[in-house]
């Protein structure tokens, strides 16, 4: 943990060691500003904190706790790391045009990942390399060999990491996992979630590409396509998030938020479904050369190419018309609707249910973002791992190759593979371009 513009707390205790025989000689003067205390923390306290692709989501993260300090950003257009100074009050914030840079500033103890899909499992395993803590953006990557791959770094370099599913810190969201957890509808039987849409392909016109915007570098791991702002925002007409190979579609987007609800309400956050299959026959993604809304995507997919999952606990999920942020729990007892910070039971009284003194409990954390905090001082485990990242993010990338394929898979949630299936497991993957490939982890 280090202050903006300061020497290492390292280098502090060995300074302090040094002149211990003088401090008996003449009495040392420690300004107030130095000093800790419960809102304020002390200068070798603070937390210092880079933003890699700090874009519309980022910047929705940087109210950070008072020990936290924003000391650096790197984006592939240089404009947008340097407009992060004017949330930062460090003297010496730097701006980076290259990730790798920002992870070499012994200033960054953490870093803020928030990068298109594509780009996220590499500059993850970067920073774990570098010794970095994190806080990733969902989906935790692009695949299921990428975001298996984050993990093992994770815990191969120590790291601690917190995938951005914030409804885990959520009172309410935790409320109703803890009742479904502990048999309050009783058994539950089937699931009810929104038809998230695929990904599409895009063909749009090229054009100019702005000044400062490393459009090649932006593309990453992923084939170079023609520059286009319709593509270059997260979302809208269509933005990024819509289309394939830079992201999963909202099947990424928005499930990976309800799906996460899922697995923790069912206890599978190291487990996952067992079959998955999609109506129709094969989706097969359509080429547009020009914006789709996401009202068209999502109208298209109630229709057609519907989604369901199976437990090997016996529950049914089923993509249709249902909450995004979570989904209907329909048990023996009843059903309980849920969504982001908020549920409700049917019949109503499920939800005052007095849960036993033995009940199950799930994880407290009212701050997604403190919670992080919390964790890279204590070395402990936050409430959304990079395993559980891996875990929920894996259904939705399952929901996306069931549409693709338009046949029943089977799903071995310990092997991660799709068994004696060579057509399925193709799709564990993406082809890299040679200049970014996947880092090894030692």
């Amino acid at each position: 943990m280090r202050r903006c513009s300061t020497s290492t707390r390292r280098q502090f205790l060995k300074r302090s060691a040094a002149a211990a025989a003088g401090a008996l000689v003449a009495p040392q003067f420690i300004p107030r500003s130095a000093l800790a205390s419960a809102d304020r923390p002390g200068a070798n306290d603070r937390i210092g904190v880079g933003y890699i692709g700090p874009g519309r989501r980022a910047w929705q993260l940087m109210d950070l706790p008072p020990e936290g300090e924003i000391v650096a950003a790197a984006d592939v257009e240089l404009a947008k790391a340097e407009k992060v100074a004017t949330r930062s009050k460090c003297k010496s914030f730097k701006a980076y045009h290259d990730y790798r840079k920002l992870l070499e500033n012994k200033d960054v103890d953490a870093v803020v990942v928030a990068t298109p899909d594509h780009w996220r499992a590499i500059a993850c395993i970067h920073a774990c390399q570098a010794g970095k803590d994190i806080y990733a953006e969902k989906p935790l990557a692009l695949t299921i060999k990428e975001s298996r791959a984050i993990a093992d770094a994770v815990k191969r370099y120590n790291r601690v990491c917190q995938v951005g599913t914030q409804q885990r810190s959520m009172p309410q969201n935790r409320r109703a996992c803890e009742l479904i957890r502990n048999g309050a509808l009783g058994r539950v039987h089937t699931i009810v979630a929104k038809a998230f849409p695929s990904p599409w392909f895009m063909n749009l016109p090229a054009q100019e590409v702005p000044k400062g915007l490393n459009w090649d570098a932006w593309c990453g791991p992923a084939p170079v396509v023609p520059f286009n702002k319709d593509l270059y925002i997260p979302r809208a007409k269509p933005g990024w998030i819509s289309v394939w190979p830079f992201s999963g579609g909202e099947m990424t987007g928005w499930g990976a938020h309800g799906f996460d609800q899922i697995q923790w309400a069912l206890g599978m956050d190291d487990s996952g479904p067992v079959e998955v299959s999609s109506t129709d026959g094969p989706f097969k993604p359509p080429t547009f050369d020009t914006p789709v809304t996401q009202t068209e995507l999502d109208k298209f997919f109630l229709k057609k190419h519907i989604v369901t999952f199976r437990y090997e606990n016996g529950p049914l999920v089923k993509l249709t018309s249902g909450s995004a942020a979570g989904g209907t729990f329909v048990g023996e007892k009843g059903k309980l609707v849920l969504e982001r910070g908020r549920f409700s039971c049917n019949p109503a009284e499920l939800a005052k249910t007095k849960l036993p003194d033995d009940a199950v409990r799930l994880y407290v954390s009212n701050h997604h973002m403190k919670n992080w905090f919390d964790c890279m001082k204590s070395r402990k485990d936050p409430v959304c791992t990079a395993e559980i990242g891996h875990r929920s993010g894996t259904v939705c990338h399952l929901g996306n190759i069931a549409r693709w394929l338009g046949r029943p898979l089977k799903w071995d949630p310990i092997r991660e593979i799709f068994p004696e299936d060579d057509e399925a497991n193709r799709f564990l993957d993406v082809p890299r371009r040679a200049e970014y490939p996947l880092p090894e982890i030692g």
